[in-house]
């Protein structure tokens, strides 16, 4: 057995031990730091597979950035996950009819796929970037030339999820002051001062 092959066995391994235990994880903080061991694991296959950018990409900018920021998230703002699993059950029937239909969705697809000489050829071919060609640059003409529909679409979906989990951690509280920026603008001379004469030698 090879090195590469030994390595590409060894990150697969961890890497869906590590997906696994990120959903299967009771703790919020421990299946963050699941999570950013199975990015880690990621950008290694990458590296094997010759895409040093993404890899560079992966470790900089979901672990650097994205993965701790969840990790602080979770830490500072005690999100009560008790009150939030309260529903779980109310939403069970609707969650598992989803779920068989998308399963039922993936067999039909895996079980009506074939992979024909003609897809591994334009695959092959699709995988040869020029030689003058940088390893970014081939990856930028893929992205927002050749796929540049599906690029936004993928980007309108994690708007959707940064929007959703900006939702879901929402709390009002009461008593709490926040600023009505329509009603500042509605704001005359009249109800923003209160003109007070005093009289020489007494108080307000």
């Amino acid at each position: 057995m090879s090195a590469v092959v030994f390595f590409f066995y060894l990150f697969s391994t961890i890497l869906l031990a590590s997906a696994f235990m990120v959903i299967a994880a009771r703790n919020p903080v421990h299946a963050v730091l699941f999570l950013i061991l199975a990015f880690f694991n990621a950008a290694g296959l990458f590296v094997l597979m010759g895409a040093e950018f993404l890899a560079m990409l992966l470790v900089v900018v979901y672990v650097g950035a994205v993965a701790v920021l969840f990790l602080f998230v979770v830490m500072m703002l005690d999100v009560d996950f008790v009150e939030l699993r309260q529903g779980f059950l109310k939403y069970l029937p609707i969650g598992g009819m989803v779920a068989f239909i998308f399963g039922i969705e993936l067999v039909l697809v895996l079980g009506t796929w074939k992979l024909t000489p003609e897809m591994i050829e334009t695959g092959k071919a699709a995988a040869k970037a020029p030689i003058e060609a940088m390893n970014i640059r081939a990856l930028g003409r893929v992205l927002y030339t050749e796929n540049f529909y599906f690029f936004q679409l993928a980007g309108l979906v994690l708007l959707v999820a940064m929007i959703g989990a900006i939702v879901l951690t929402l709390r009002s509280r009461t008593g709490v002051k926040r600023q009505d920026v329509m009603t500042q603008n509605a704001r005359t001379k009249a109800t923003a001062m209160d003109i007070k004469k005093v009289a020489p030698g007494q108080g307000v």
